[in-house]
């Protein structure tokens, strides 16, 4: 048979399978009919939050969610949706309820899931400028805006990441990149940072090949805040015995009490020794936006001024700009050592190699295949203005001082002053131990559902956290936290 001969049942090969193929492209009608129940379950899921549960305790999963061990046929949407609710959504902690104090909340607006879907139907390539300019940019002015906001230079940018912790480790690989650290010096390299570092860096620190590196914890002050004269002192310790104080890593509101480390002092230290100076702002570096004072008349916002001074930051939109799961952001200012090091080139991709006019994310992070995460950013932007954003966050931290003045009045043993939207606090009945005393009152919170809170353990003692971020958190939601409290004395007798 010649290869002409073999063309035509090719194409009868091909004509049978085309029609099952095809039932991936759904018509305009099908859309229709499943967008509509989509609908539906979403009224409904966002229509029942407020008064519903927080936190449920999870039993046996049991046959639930197993369905892909041997794939059936093709099942109906709303036979799928009653699955997700049964097997999902009614266990363990609802993290878009507005009752979710606990870790650090995230947020899932509206506008954001909009944006998400656009980026799946649309599709587009976000990683190279050849293939998605558009998407490109709209990513690269996203990280240009973030950068103004942190007074960064012009010519600074950085990365549209899944969150904090790539965000964190792009940036460490950059400052090992820019001081051209080989593996023969890392012995002799120090890193600083304090306890409260989140662990993600710790994690960065180990995946970025610099797991030899001294790492220095500098003491805090009682705020728990990084104290810079004994980052001073322990730097110049190190220079005096021949070691290479490398980088420095502070945070700008931490995850157990939101504190905001001494950003001026800490970049004066770094520049006179020529330290990367990093910023772990995942959590709290939208509050540098906020229009409040603290109680000694300074505005929160000085408390961010001496991050435009630093080399990178890590900050996460889908935290302090309450969008869905999976946006963080890093920002560099030396662009030519984080290009260094993560760029790449393939033949495949040679028709991408030329000038472009925008960097192209995938020479800037570990991804190549890259989700267009930036448009849940950028549409609730250009639907909103930055307005409403900014309300939300002087909201939260005005509800997080309000529970932290009446806690106390209910006798709660309180941390210090929240520096953002987090506070904590313990049970230290007299004769008792507190310890104890707290995780129980903690248990009865988690058993009411409700809302959720978390513990820590800060110098050796259990305390509870208040974590105030989702854009769906209110005064209501606040003061159903303190009867959730108060019943949970009452109940205990403790």
């Amino acid at each position: 048979m010649t290869q002409d001969d073999k063309l035509p049942l090719l194409e009868q090969e091909l004509a049978a399978l085309e029609p099952e193929a095809r039932l991936l492209e759904p018509d305009a009608r099908q859309r229709a009919e499943w967008m509509a129940q989509l609908q539906r379950e979403t009224d409904a899921f966002i229509g029942g939050l407020e008064g519903g549960k927080a936190y449920r305790k999870a039993g046996p999963m049991g046959g639930v969610l197993e369905s892909l061990r041997q794939i059936p046929g093709p099942v109906p949407l709303d036979e799928v949706l009653a699955e997700l609710r049964e097997g999902m959504l009614n266990r363990g902690l609802n993290p878009a309820s507005g009752g979710h104090l606990a870790y650090i909340p995230g947020g899932g607006i509206f506008a954001g899931a909009m944006g998400d879907f656009l980026a799946a139907v649309y599709n587009q390539y976000a990683g190279v400028y050849y293939g998605g300019p558009g998407a490109v940019k709209i990513e690269n002015e996203l990280l240009r805006w973030l950068c103004r906001m942190m007074a960064y230079p012009a010519g600074s940018l950085g990365n549209l990441t899944s969150g904090g912790s790539v965000a964190n480790l792009i940036a460490l690989v950059t400052a090992r990149e820019a001081h051209g650290l080989q593996a023969a010096d890392l012995s002799q390299s120090c890193i600083y940072l304090t306890a409260q570092v989140h662990h993600c860096v710790h994690k960065a620190i180990r995946i970025a090949g610099l797991s030899s590196v001294r790492i220095r914890t500098i003491p805090t002050d009682s705020h728990f805040r990084m104290d810079p004269e004994a980052l001073q002192t322990q730097v110049a310790q190190d220079r005096a015995t021949g070691f290479h104080p490398f980088l420095a890593v502070a945070s700008a509101g931490t995850t157990d009490t939101g504190s905001i480390d001494p950003m001026d002092a800490i970049a004066d230290c770094c520049g006179s020794n020529g330290m990367w100076f990093h910023v772990d702002a995942a959590y709290g570096g939208f509050f540098a936006l906020s229009r409040l004072s603290y109680p000694n008349g300074k505005m929160v916002r000085d408390a961010y001024r001496g991050i435009s001074r630093s080399d990178s930051v890590a900050i996460d939109p889908h935290k302090g700009l309450f969008l869905p799961y999976g946006l963080g952001a890093v920002l560099i200012r030396d662009v030519a050592s984080q290009y260094k090091a993560h760029y790449y080139r393939a033949a495949y991709m040679q028709d991408a190699f030329a000038a472009q006019e925008e960097l192209s994310p995938a020479d800037l992070s570990p991804e190549m295949t890259k989700h267009f995460r930036g448009l849940r950013l950028w549409l609730p932007l250009r639907l909103y203005g930055l307005a409403p954003f900014v309300a939300n966050l002087d909201e939260k931290i005005l509800l997080c001082r309000y529970f932290y003045h009446r806690v106390q009045a209910m006798g709660f043993v309180t941390g210090p002053y929240p520096d953002t939207s987090i506070c904590i606090f313990r049970w230290a009945p007299p004769g008792q131990d507190a310890d104890a005393a707290t995780q129980a009152l903690l248990d009865r919170v988690v058993d009411d559902g409700r809302v959720f809170l978390s513990s820590t353990t800060l110098d050796g003692q259990f305390w509870i956290r208040l974590a105030v971020l989702s854009f769906r958190t209110h005064l209501s939601t606040i003061k159903t936290c303190l009867d959730v409290l108060q019943n949970a004395l009452t109940c205990s007798k403790i």
